[in-house]
């Protein structure tokens, strides 16, 4: 009978060097194998990158002016003037004359080039919570057409924090967003992340992020057996939803052109309270190895960004993977970020088959469902289970 494999949440680099070692022994042939079908020897383009090839922030960052932040208050006037629910706003209803021109710019950097950018600096402590709700949602209305929903209520924003002691009822301690714990790479669902830096930590709490097509150059170059185990299904554990578990690919090759590497670690390891589903079946120790081999390669070719209070992070979550350091809080300072789930209907890349369902789910909400939580909560999936 097959059991789990001896493998946590943070990857542990000896006992990955071990289980390559056993791996290889077993089968040396493992490193010679023709890539699966349809998947090329390399991948090319602005996405694929190492953390090295960056020179500074002045690369990524674009700073928000005076008058640009002049017009977003008049996006904001108009917005509230209209009296209508939040998940209508969008372009139209918090229009931004010059600047949405540039941000259509930096959406197609997005998604046709390095894949991520910073905007600096929303002035979070001049607004209401709700003002800042629309604020950040009105901004991101003009690089994200769509917002995806984020838990089974149709909230479309979603608060990264330490809630381990004030929503442990909640089952906060299940998931390493809602912990000082650092999150180890990974991709949420959807075409993009954009992440709004409300406080940031006394120190720590760097986030990191990773091109996923680098990474796949460096297997298929070197352990084209790995890549047939992430393109081939895995079981995932939906943590009390129902049914227990799905089942589907980690890796994609879409259009000719894009890598896509679609998972959370946690789904086949477990997390602190939320443990895996010993009545699912297990993950293989190929299996284990390619999830460690993903992740220390993600963090070899990695680039950490100085997220700032009241910086916008958009990242494109097909293209890469990110992570984030564990942090320390103090009285003044609480890390406090808060997450919107994005696509731009004009500018996406194929969806992956596998994935259309999930996608379509995701992006379905209507503006009337669409719910703008203003304070931490801890995301509930459909049947029960913490998101």
């Amino acid at each position: 009978m097959q059991t789990q494999p001896d493998i946590d949440y943070h990857p542990d680099e000896a006992k990955y060097r071990a289980r390559t070692a056993r791996q290889l022994a077993a089968n040396p042939d493992r490193v010679r194998q023709p890539l699966p079908e349809g998947f090329p020897a390399k991948v090319e383009g602005p996405i694929v990158w190492e953390g090295k090839d960056w020179k500074g922030e002045h690369q990524w960052v674009y700073r928000l002016s005076a008058s640009e932040l002049q017009e977003v208050d008049g996006a904001l006037a108009n917005f509230k003037a209209l009296n209508t629910p939040l998940g209508f706003i969008g372009r139209d209803t918090f229009p931004l004359p010059t600047l949405s021109p540039k941000l259509w710019e930096l959406a197609q950097e997005l998604y046709s080039g390095r894949g991520f950018f910073v905007l600096r600096e929303i002035p979070v402590d001049k607004y209401t919570r709700e003002e800042l709700a629309i604020v950040y949602a009105g901004v991101s209305s003009h690089v994200g057409s769509a917002r995806g929903k984020q838990d089974s209520t149709g909230a479309v924003l979603s608060h990264i924090k330490d809630l381990s002691v004030s929503h442990a009822a909640d089952g906060a301690s299940g998931n390493s967003a809602y912990t000082t714990d650092k999150q180890v790479f990974h991709t949420d669902v959807g075409d993009l992340i954009a992440l709004l830096a409300i406080q940031s930590a006394a120190e720590g709490g760097t986030s990191r992020i990773s091109s996923g097509g680098r990474v796949y150059n460096e297997l298929a170059a070197t352990r084209p057996d790995l890549v047939h185990t992430l393109s081939e299904p895995w079981v995932l554990d939906r943590f009390g939803g129902t049914p227990a578990f799905t089942m589907r690919p980690l890796l994609y090759f879409e259009d000719g052109e894009h890598v896509v590497i679609q998972y959370s670690r946690r789904h086949f390891t477990g997390y602190g309270s939320q443990k895996r589903n010993p009545n699912i079946p297990p993950i293989t120790e190929a299996q284990a190895e390619a999830l460690d081999a993903v992740h220390f390669l993600a963090e070899k070719y990695s680039l950490g960004l100085n997220f700032q209070k009241g910086d916008i992070q958009y990242i494109n979550s097909m293209g890469l993977l990110h992570a984030r350091d564990a942090f320390r809080d103090d009285a003044e300072h609480t890390r406090h970020l808060v997450r919107l789930w994005l696509r731009n209907d004009e500018l996406a890349w194929k969806t992956p088959k596998p994935l259309e369902q999930i996608w379509k789910t995701l992006y379905s909400v209507t503006p009337e469902e669409q719910r703008f939580p203003l304070e931490p909560e801890v995301r509930k999936r459909e049947g029960g289970g913490t998101k």
